[in-house]
């Protein structure tokens, strides 16, 4: 149980860094628009690299054929806490190692108009935050498994249900993170390029897991789908 809080406080923190490396503040000690410097097409190439680490980590921890390998090696109820601690670790590597790309796609003066771009940032931050109490926060960091492990209590049968935000698109998480990536008054290449390739992430990422949403819930997950967007309200509905 120890470590499983340990895990959670260890991923809040890094929660925290990403929301300041995405908005590029310049308190921060590396943004998406402060890290090492080098020539466009080697920053390019590093950040890919970086965010195909982050897919590849997140998707593949998260199939149901990897758990079942996994936890014949570690405990099953630190399956999840590992899997966030090995999401911190990718994200610290992306902290660390980002290569910011100059240049202005768009740069917004407007008072207003910047304060709106806030707004909706913190916006997607908050979707995102809300949407992990929605189901069930405790479960989906780990802390719930190794709590029902050390009192000797099961988990209950996955449910179908669809509280708030998940009457209106399907993966609100991925709604927070995509109004938080794009919303920003002043986007370099770099953010863009982070931008595009974390929504590329989110589309297939939303694929995978769409397989095994169909294999849990079966007709209940696909009439759900067939009338509910994706991650944007009305787009991505599946006949």
């Amino acid at each position: 149980m120890a470590m499983a809080i340990a895990i959670y406080f260890a991923f809040f923190g890094t929660f925290l860094y990403l929301i300041g490396f995405v908005g590029g503040f310049e308190f921060m000690p590396t943004h998406v628009n402060k890290g090492i410097a080098a020539s466009p097409a080697t920053a390019a190439l590093v950040d890919l690299a970086l965010i195909a680490l982050f897919g590849i980590q997140h998707s593949v921890m998260a199939r149901p054929g990897f758990k079942a390998g996994w936890t014949r090696i570690i405990p099953a109820p630190l399956e999840r806490s590992l899997y966030c601690l090995a999401t911190v670790v990718v994200l610290v590597l992306i902290f660390a190692f980002w290569h910011p790309i100059a240049g202005t796609v768009w740069s917004i003066t407007n008072e207003t108009g910047r304060m709106i771009m806030f707004a909706l940032f913190f916006l997607g931050w908050g979707v995102l935050f809300i949407s992990t109490w929605l189901l069930n926060h405790f479960e989906l960091f780990g802390l719930q498994q190794a709590w029902q492990n050390m009192m000797g209590t099961h988990a209950s049968p996955p449910r179908m249900r669809t509280p708030l935000f998940y009457k209106m698109v399907r993966h609100p998480l991925y709604t927070g993170f995509f109004i938080a990536f794009w919303a920003t008054p002043d986007m370099t290449f770099g953010h863009l390029l982070f931008a595009v390739a974390m929504t590329i992430y989110i589309l297939i990422g939303i694929a995978h897991e769409e397989r095994d949403l169909v294999d849990v819930f079966g007709e209940d997950y696909i009439a759900y789908r067939r009338t509910v967007g994706a991650f944007i309200p009305g787009i991505g509905k599946k006949a």
